[in-house]
């Protein structure tokens, strides 16, 4: 008798074939039999009507911290994802000595927005070495698996010490430490390496990240070390200054380690043909069989901009900064003074404030044509007509006067949308080529980040709403090329080789989806972090059920309260 049988689903199995109908037979936390007709089984789920898909294997999270207190990690576990990996963008939380606790706090509040004081309630720190770090991951009992890389920047640092911190060039001490601690965590179970190379990236101060100039050397010799240990996916983002330079650097790693090199790509406004020449980079390096990947989203990198988030386009006025430690209910009662309003609509951007923000985020101080009504049922692919220039236009106002009313209107919780990459022309044909280009990767989910002004864990979803079912502005993708980007696609290229397919023997990560009924909400602000800390989460309808080795961890929306979830090391 099986354990588990979900009965008569229509099967997308996550290796791109066909959708069937049949049963999907579990015994223990492994599928048993796949199509036909099951046996009989201590538990039967009804899958008339219903997708039934691998569990989503989640490649671009930041649950570095949040991992090591919370055994849930929604909203990505909300969101059928079964399988997360960390560590990216060069921040985390090991190596680390005592001395630079707070400093990696706030490396991770400056770059990922997730709160400092709720780092530094839930942070146990029972961990100096990587290895170490990762025992402490593997004591919480936990609902979904979690898999963590090695990132540059907190090895910097435990390296050199304050001279990371200043951004100084590494010594051959330094370099001969850092590949060795790099090779220790690739045998202790991480799943690649991680760094930053851009202006984006920058602490609560604004300085920028310590590993922002690493020397060429530093990064070709720990990619010496992954070859060495023979295991992992080397990671980074670059602002790609000289893409010569950095392609050259990337390809002496690939060609030196032998394993595979990927880095983070957008469609950026200020150079439109920016992403094809990079993407014209991973060809040249494929032709010379180099192992080389761009890994892209499915939408755009959107910021939430409202009086609960982190930002909105008035946050960098003077006069409204003023507010911003006043309670809620009270800074909405002063911005719907009539004095106030008219005060800060008197005053432009302040120097001060855009200084300390990324350069692609300043935007918001002025691009009311790039800025939207996000609206009850979210849009992530929004006509020029919903744009707040737009608006304005049709209601006769200003749009900065139209955006203020708008945003101290109703119960002060409204929303507006900015996309900052992603959506140069105005909608997501460049993204759909990117997602269709087989030499990219899916993943910038950035689930556990930006906690006060993104959203985007619930991209898994989103890929099948908007790109299998909803779009209108221009051509869909196929449901099983979709469910095979972010399954069997990511587990494959990242190492996790028991899961992202529904065949005999893998691991019974599962989903059960009504497709129709398929909708995530408008994203909603909650205080549920330690010390009360803030996060917007975003809940979702259609997944009757999800399973995590093969065990049901939600039906219907509902936690079961299950911990079958655990650490997954690289083998």
């Amino acid at each position: 008798m099986h354990d588990v049988v979900i009965r008569g689903g229509t099967i997308v199995d996550g290796t791109g074939a066909p959708a069937f109908q049949g049963d999907v037979a579990i015994d223990g936390d492994r599928i048993a039999a796949v199509g036909g007709k099951a046996g009989p089984a201590r538990r039967d789920v009804k899958a008339d009507g219903r997708l039934v898909t691998p569990g989503w294997v989640d490649v671009h999270t930041h649950y570095d911290g949040q991992a090591t207190w919370d055994p849930v990690l929604a909203p990505s576990s909300w969101h059928g994802a079964t399988t997360i990996l960390f560590g990216n963008c060069g921040v985390g939380f090991a190596p680390v000595r005592k001395a630079h606790h707070q400093a990696l706090i706030d490396l991770m509040e400056g770059v990922e927005d997730i709160p400092g004081i709720a780092l530094a309630e839930g942070l146990k720190w029972d961990w100096e070495s990587f290895p170490e770090y990762l025992d402490a991951l593997s004591r919480l009992p936990r609902t979904i698996d979690v898999a963590a890389q090695l990132a540059h920047h907190p090895l910097r640092v435990f390296a050199m010490g304050e001279r990371a911190i200043n951004r100084e060039m590494a010594t051959a001490e330094d370099i001969d430490l850092m590949a060795r601690l790099t090779e220790e965590a690739l045998r202790a179970g991480a799943f690649g390496f991680t760094t930053s190379r851009t202006d984006q990236h920058k602490t609560p101060a604004g300085d920028l990240v310590p590993g922002r100039y690493a020397e060429h050397e530093e990064l070709i010799a720990i990619g010496r070390a992954m070859g060495r240990a023979g295991r992992g996916t080397f990671g980074m983002l670059s602002d790609f200054e000289d893409e010569a330079a950095e392609f050259g650097w990337m390809n002496q790693v690939a060609r030196d380690s032998g394993r595979p090199v990927w880095f983070l790509l957008t469609d950026r406004s200020y150079d439109p043909q920016r992403w094809r020449r990079l993407m014209d980079g991973v060809r040249a390096a494929r032709a010379e069989g180099l192992p080389m990947s761009a890994q892209v989203a499915g939408r755009p990198v959107g910021l939430i901009l409202g009086l609960t988030t982190s930002l909105n386009p008035f946050a960098l006025r003077e006069s409204f900064a003023e507010l911003a430690r006043l309670s809620p209910a009270e800074q909405l009662a002063r911005l719907r003074d009539p004095a106030v309003r008219a005060r800060i609509l008197s005053e432009e951007a302040s120097p001060r404030l855009l200084e300390v923000l990324p350069p692609l985020s300043r935007q918001i101080a002025t691009r009311w044509d790039r800025m939207y009504d996000l609206g009850g049922k979210p849009d992530y692919e929004p006509p020029p007509e919903r744009s707040i220039a737009a608006l304005a236009a049709k209601a006769g106002q200003s749009p900065q006067d139209y955006c203020y009313d708008f945003l101290t209107g109703g119960d002060g919780g409204r929303m507006l949308y900015f996309p900052v990459t992603n959506y140069v022309a105005g909608d997501l044909e460049v993204v759909r080529e990117m997602i269709q280009d087989p030499h990219t990767v899916l993943g910038l989910s950035d689930g556990g980040a930006h906690c006060g002004v993104i959203c985007d864990a619930s991209l898994n979803t989103t890929m099948l709403t908007h790109w299998v079912r909803d779009r209108s502005r221009g051509p869909r993708l196929p449901l099983e090329f979709v469910i095979k980007r972010q399954t069997s696609e990511t587990a494959d290229f990242f190492g996790f080789h028991d899961r992202g397919r529904l065949a005999p023997g893998k691991k019974a990560d599962v989903n059960v989806i009504d497709f129709e009924a398929l909708a995530p909400h408008h994203p909603e602000m909650i205080f549920d972090l330690p010390a009360g800390g803030r996060r917007l989460v975003q809940r979702v309808d259609g997944y009757d059920m999800t399973l995590c080795a093969g065990v049901p961890i939600f039906e219907k929306g509902v936690e079961t309260g299950a911990r079958p979830g655990r650490l997954v090391r690289a083998a």
